[in-house]
């Protein structure tokens, strides 16, 4: 459907613009002539200034949907994508990368228009289908602008490094600016049509965006998968960031190979988010809510040991093949997570989705610090003893009407309840 596309491909090209400048850190680092920490202050800024977003944009798509959002935020990030080339100081690195990452935001508009296009059997493989093909933009970046468009630029401009890191961002802000006008146009915000249109003809209630928010914050679950997101996203953007100078500073590649490599992380996004939904959804299948947290735990464990062997490996072709697995293991538990996001409150799935994938922005702020002040091999076990420890979180989610590891009973009405609409009238009086 329109909307199921349109939802990856709005997130896939914010990835693409948000990382477009990870790959080119070097050359910039060097032209300007700014250090290791002033770097890593950048790529702080650039996850961090999109957990307020996050937060923002999760009740407003209760209000106003996702397809309106979606659009707006990719017009208004493509705009300082498109003024990379005017970076000068560290500062303004930061500055410019601390709008660009508004991009981010949009992962709430993608997983929340999946919640409400899909039923409760599919919706962990749909949001972790839309969620990975968008975080594949992570690695398709890393490639098509560190490894393809950087190189192509030089040659324009005869070899001249700075002149083609400054003026290649334009090309994905333009692709941006165009994407978010077409999703605007074309695509629906729920299996009824848009919210404005539904509201207007009295078949949708008004929402408060401020009740979704407090109805989706004082619920217990919503900050353990908060803090378990942080340990899987958070170390996706904390990679999309660090990749591609770990493997140009440890291993002496140059820039364009180090930038292939580093791709390779986001590409696992082609089916491992995926992978990490549909065995969510078949382990609820069999056992319930219980099922999609022992997969979520069982994920999260595993991810962790594989980042401390990476931290431990020294060979070149070795710390390839750990990534590899130690990224499929990642974006499975990202997979997993939204697949229990939907279930905690159907009505302020939308505030949920946002406060979730702020974790996973604030996750990439915690870690990006360790990597600003430790080596890369500290600060890659600070990480890994941290995912672990956020496993054993799941043994305290406790959804109503659903089992969890220690306690609670599946009721039948209750999962029924838990498949995904568009709230009218009589839903809301329900509820009330």
């Amino acid at each position: 459907m329109r909307a199921f596309h349109c939802s990856w491909w709005g997130f896939f090209i914010a990835f693409f613009i948000w990382f477009a400048i990870s790959p080119l850190l070097s050359e910039i680092r060097d032209d300007i002539n700014i250090s290791k920490k002033e770097v890593w202050t950048s790529n702080i800024v650039g996850v961090g200034g999109t957990i307020m977003m996050r937060f923002i944009l999760g009740p407003l798509c209760d209000k106003y949907g996702p397809r309106i959002l979606m659009g707006v935020v990719l017009c208004l990030a493509s705009i300082p994508t498109a003024c990379v080339g005017f970076v000068n100081t560290a500062t303004g690195l930061a500055v410019i990368r601390l709008f660009i990452g508004l991009a981010g935001g949009t992962f709430v508009m993608c997983q929340y228009w999946t919640s409400q296009m899909f039923t409760k059997d599919v919706v962990g493989t749909a949001n972790a289908l839309v969620g990975g093909w968008g975080n594949l933009g992570g690695g398709v970046t890393q490639l098509v602008m560190g490894s393809l468009l950087f190189p192509l630029f030089k040659v324009f401009f005869d070899g001249d490094s700075e002149m083609a890191w400054r003026t290649v961002c334009v090309v994905p802000a333009v692709v941006a600016f165009a994407t978010g006008i077409i999703i605007y146009k074309i695509s629906d915000d729920s299996p009824k049509g848009d919210y404005g249109e539904l509201k207007k003809h009295g078949t949708m209630v008004e929402v408060s965006a401020a009740a979704s928010f407090r109805d989706g914050a004082i619920n217990f679950n919503t900050w353990i998968l908060f803090f378990q997101y942080a340990c899987c996203f958070g170390v996706e953007l904390t990679m999309n960031n660090a990749a591609a100078l770990y493997f140009k500073d440890e291993f002496g590649q140059s820039t364009e190979s180090a930038a292939a490599i580093a791709s390779i992380f986001g590409w696992m996004n082609l089916f491992a988010r995926g992978v990490g939904g549909f065995m969510s959804d078949k382990a609820n299948a069999r056992m319930g809510m219980r099922g999609r947290i022992i997969v979520q735990t069982f994920l999260l464990l595993v991810e962790g040991g594989l980042v401390l062997v990476f931290a431990n490996t020294s060979s070149l072709g070795g710390a390839i093949a750990v990534m590899i697995v130690f990224s499929a293991f990642v974006q499975a538990a990202e997979g997993s997570s939204y697949g229990i996001v939907p279930y905690i409150n159907p009505p302020a799935t939308g505030s949920i989705a946002g406060i979730v994938g702020a974790g996973g922005n604030t996750g990439a702020v915690g870690f990006g610090f360790g990597f600003r002040q430790l080596a890369y091999e500290d600060a890659f076990i600070i990480m890994g003893f941290t995912i672990m420890g956020s496993a054993v979180l799941s043994l305290f989610i406790n959804i109503k009407g659903h089992r969890g590891l220690l306690c609670g009973t599946d009721d039948i009405v209750q999962r029924e309840k838990a498949t995904l609409v568009v709230p009218e009238a009589e839903e809301v009086a329900d509820d009330a």
